[in-house]
C-alpha cells in the first residue's frame, strides 16, 4: 500500500500479530518515511482487511515477490514464520530486522538497542560481527528494560541488580487476551474456565508458571530473555537476575527492581543515569502502571526508594508498554541505518 513519494518500501511479516499490528500502528504514528508498507502474513490471516496510511489495506500471503524491492522488511509474528522466511527476506537487498527472536540463530545478527550505544563499550571483535544479509535483532522490551537498567548503573559500584516481571497475557498474542477475558466472564458467572492457552487460572490470580498442557513454559521464556540479555551485554555490563511472574493484565509490563550498590547514591544522580539508559522517570508522584505506559515509547520508572535495611539498597517501581517499546527501538534501528 503506498503512503507517498518516498524512495523505499516496508514489508511487515507477521502483520496481522499483536506486535505486527502494533509496529504499524507506531511507524505511521511516529512518521516513518517509506513509499510503501506491505503487509505478509501466515495462511490463516491472509486475506485480513486492515489499513495503512488511511487507505484500506489486505494481509497478503508470502511469495517469491515479497520482499523484493524493499528497503526493511521486519519480522513480527511467530517465531516460526520468521525462521520458515527469514532466508528469502536475507536474500534480498533488504534490511531485516527481527523483533520475533526467531532469527537470533543466524550466524552474524546483531542484537541492537541504538539508544545505549554511547553507554556502552563496543562489544569485542568475533568472527560472526559483520552479517552478510543485513540482519539486526530487535530486542523485546523485558530485555531493553534489563539491558538499559544495567547500561544506566554500569559506571556504579553496582553488586545486585535483579528484575521482576509481571508478564502480560497479551505475550501469548491475541488468544492469551481472549483467554483472559473470557475466564474473567466466565469466573463472575461462576461457570466452568477456558484453560487452552495457559492451562491455568490466570484471571484474578498470579503464578510462576503455566500449566503443563500449555504450548509453551514460562520458564522457557525465562531462560530466553536470560540469554537475550546475556547476549547483548557480553560482558560489557553487571548481568541481571531476572524473573517472570504471570499477572492478570491484558498489555504492559510492570517490574520491581532491587539494586545495590558498594555505596550511598542520591536520588537525584540515580535518577539521571535511568534518564540516560532510556527511562521516562514519573516525577509527578503518580507511580508508573500499566494503564500510564500504554502506547508509551520509553519504559517508565519511579523515583528510588532506599531500603531501610541495607543502607546501599534501593528499589524501583517500573512500567513498559510490552509492544510499544519494542515497535520504537526497531523503528529507531531502521531509523539510525537511514541515517548512516
Amino acid at each position: 500500500m503506498p503512503l507517498g513519494d518516498e524512495s523505499f518500501g516496508v514489508v511487515i511479516a507477521g502483520a496481522a500479530s499483536l506486535r505486527g499490528k502494533d509496529l504499524k500502528q507506531y511507524a505511521q504514528e511516529s512518521g516513518f518515511p517509506a513509499g510503501e508498507i506491505r503487509l505478509i502474513d501466515e495462511e490463516l490471516a491472509v486475506g485480513t482487511l486492515t489499513d495503512v496510511g488511511g487507505e484500506p489495506a489486505v494481509i497478503q500471503r508470502v511469495d517469491e515477490s515479497s520482499f523484493e524491492q524493499m528497503r526493511f522488511v521486519f519480522f513480527a509474528g511467530s517465531p516460526q514464520f520468521s525462521e520458515k522466511h527469514g532466508a528469502a527476506a536475507m536474500s534480498t537487498k533488504a534490511t531485516v530486522i527481527d523483533l520475533s527472536s526467531g532469527l537470533s540463530g543466524v550466524p552474524g545478527a546483531r542484537p541492537w538497542i541504538p539508544r545505549l550505544d554511547g553507554m556502552l563499550p563496543t562489544p569485542a571483535p568475533s568472527e560472526e560481527d559483520e552479517s552478510p544479509a543485513g540482519l539486526y535483532l530487535a530486542p523485546s522490551t523485558p530485555a531493553i528494560v534489563a539491558i538499559g537498567l544495567s547500561a544506566a548503573f554500569s559506571e556504579l559500584s553496582l553488586k545486585c541488580l535483579a528484575v521482576a516481571f509481571f508478564v502480560p497475557v497479551s505475550e501469548r498474542g491475541q488468544a492469551g487476551v481472549d483467554e483472559l477475558e473470557n475466564q474473567t466472564t466466565k469466573l463472575l458467572s461462576f461457570q466452568p474456565i477456558p484453560q487452552k492457552v495457559f492451562d491455568t487460572q490466570v484471571a484474578f490470580n498470579m503464578v510462576d508458571r503455566w500449566g503443563p498442557e500449555s504450548g509453551e513454559r514460562l520458564p522457557d521464556r525465562r531462560s530466553a530473555l536470560e540469554s537475550e540479555v546475556h547476549a547483548y551485554l557480553a560482558g560489557r555490563a553487571f548481568m541481571p537476575a531476572m524473573t517472570l511472574i504471570q499477572a492478570p493484565v491484558f498489555y504492559g509490563n510492570a517490574f520491581s527492581v532491587y539494586a545495590e550498590f558498594g555505596a550511598i547514591e542520591s536520588a537525584e544522580f540515580l535518577t539521571e543515569r535511568l534518564a540516560a539508559g532510556g527511562f521516562t522517570i514519573s516525577e509527578d508522584g503518580s507511580a508508573p502502571s500499566n494503564i500510564i505506559v500504554a502506547g508509551e515509547a520509553h519504559p517508565m520508572i519511579g523515583r528510588p526508594q532506599r531500603n531501610p535495611n541495607v543502607d546501599c539498597g534501593y528499589w524501583f517501581w517500573g512500567a513498559a508498554d510490552n509492544l510499544r517499546v519494542a515497535s520504537a527501538n526497531a523503528m529507531r534501528i531502521a531509523e539510525t541505518l537511514l541515517a548512516t
